[in-house]
């Protein structure tokens, strides 16, 4: 799941920490955990902190749930 960190393809200033990324996002901290563990977020660690790419965070677009409306 955790990738070392590989400046070259993503910038230092453009990773985040997953509080950060529920606040970006308007969730809590719980839900972006549980993006990370389904593997909807690459992940990178340093210094042992688990950070995000923002920009990957920002493009994150939810998949619709639940059983489909029926055709009128």
């Amino acid at each position: 799941m955790s990738r070392t960190f590989d400046e070259k393809r993503v910038p230092l200033e453009e990773l985040i920490s997953q509080a950060e990324a529920a606040r970006l996002r308007g969730v809590t901290r719980q839900a972006i955990k549980q993006l990370v563990q389904r593997g909807k977020f690459k992940v990178y660690s340093i210094g042992g902190k688990i950070l995000l790419d923002r920009r990957e965070v920002r493009a994150y677009k939810p998949k619709r749930t639940g059983r489909p409306r029926k055709s009128k």
